[in-house]
């Protein structure tokens, strides 16, 4: 049922477009995510801490070339995989046993995380989810097993591993371990110093690529960004509506009242590597999908403590109607949006022998370019961009959107 309300949801936009920095970034896993590109990968202290990425973009490719449909298919079963996980892990949890399937089967159909699951380039979001959560997931079942369960901490570790090399913020899964931790058993925070250890391997990368990484150096990500803003007023925005509805539910009964606070810090938790931003206030959706399994479980806590049945009823069809629609109508129509541009300049590609005068494109120039290569199969100095270049090349065909007339052909 779980995976049923995951393609209810997100089914329908599987069938969009690739959309634009999905072409540089699988031109990229081409070099390293490739087996020969393995070792400069490795050394590479900015990206080998989106290595996972690399090596699902590479596979994709190979199997999927220009099929778009394959690429959100991918996405889709992780975010499958990852609301199992999240379901395993609340039932593991005597304290949240009993919402477990509700708050599953509201992270399913959740809109606030929408990019995560929709955009591919997105795809190291859920890549960190289901490889942290199966590392947590594993971590809880060794705690309430008697002995030392070597294999199963183990397998955590390595679990923990993938997920610390999918994205740079997993190093917050260490403080959601404790978390989730009985407060009566944090001396078995101890047993924690192996993932301890990769993350400070991992912040150790991060910090020695500081002088010249790009999340750096253009001003996007800066420890002088004002978090005590952007914190607060996201933590927020996850919340609404469906947290700020469940929450003085939640609160209301003992059994639930410390458990809704937990799922609080979990949004608050997961929350925190994004508050740096300085591009905006706003942490875009994608970056809110770790966060969600919080108002996941805040939502699931409110059902539980909801005493009529009739109200269950309306309050879980509201949910899906309110969520499934809005991804149906509005957010599968900005996606389309945000495809268009990169989807004609290719077809006009296609279309055209000769260069092609860029008259104006609402993207970068290496996503028009990388678009050309790879979704036309033609090199990026198909494209022209200059006045100067156009008169000395004579191009076949110009290219201009968003302007009324969108292809203009010299044919």
């Amino acid at each position: 049922m779980l995976a049923l309300l995951c393609a209810a949801a997100y089914g329908p936009l599987v069938s969009i477009p690739l959309i634009e920095d999905d072409y540089p970034n699988l031109a990229w896993s081409l070099t390293y995510g490739s087996q020969a590109g393995f070792r400069e990968m490795a050394g590479d202290a900015v990206f080998r801490l989106r290595a996972t990425s690399f090596w699902v973009m590479d596979s994709a490719w190979w199997t999927f070339h220009l099929h778009a449909v394959g690429y959100h298919a991918v996405s889709l079963a992780l975010h499958i995989a990852g609301t199992f996980l999240l379901y395993a892990i609340l039932r593991a949890l005597p304290r949240t046993r009993s919402a477990a399937f509700y708050a599953a089967g509201f992270f399913a159909i959740a809109e606030g995380h929408q990019e995560a699951v929709v955009w591919f380039s997105a795809i190291n979001e859920l890549l960190l989810f289901v490889f942290g959560m199966a590392a947590l997931l594993i971590w809880v079942m060794a705690e309430s097993r008697p002995g030392p369960n070597v294999l199963l901490r183990a397998a955590s570790v390595c679990l923990f591993l993938l997920a610390l090399v999918s994205k740079e913020s997993a190093v917050i899964l260490l403080p959601l371990f404790l978390l989730v931790t009985p407060v009566a058993n944090w001396k078995r925070a101890a047993r924690l110093v192996p993932y301890a250890v990769l993350a400070a391997l991992a912040i150790a990368s991060i910090v020695s690529a500081r002088a010249y990484s790009f999340r750096f150096t253009d001003g996007s990500f800066s420890l002088a960004a004002p978090f005590w803003i952007i914190w607060p007023k996201n933590c927020a925005r996850v919340l609404w509506v469906w947290g700020w509805l469940a929450l003085p539910v939640a609160m209301r009964g003992r059994a639930t009242r410390t458990i809704a606070l937990l799922a609080l810090a979990w949004i608050a938790i997961a929350l925190l590597p994004y508050s740096f931003l300085t591009y905006s206030t706003q942490i875009p959706s994608r970056q809110t999908y770790l966060a969600s399994a919080g108002l996941a479980l805040l939502f699931g806590l409110g059902i539980t403590e909801l005493a009529s049945r009739r109200l269950v009823a309306v309050v879980l069809a509201a949910a899906a109607v309110l969520n499934v629609g809005y991804l149906w109508t509005r957010k599968r129509a900005q996606f389309l949006e945000r495809a268009a541009p990169t989807e004609q300049l290719i077809r006009l590609a296609r279309e055209t022998q000769g260069p092609i005068w860029v008259r104006c494109f609402p993207r970068n120039r290496l996503i028009a370019e990388e678009a050309v290569h790879m979704g036309a199969d033609r090199p990026g100095s198909t494209l022209i961009w200059s006045d100067a270049e156009a008169a000395r090349e004579r191009p076949a065909a110009t290219f201009c959107y968003g302007s009324g007339v969108t292809v203009n052909s010299s044919k």
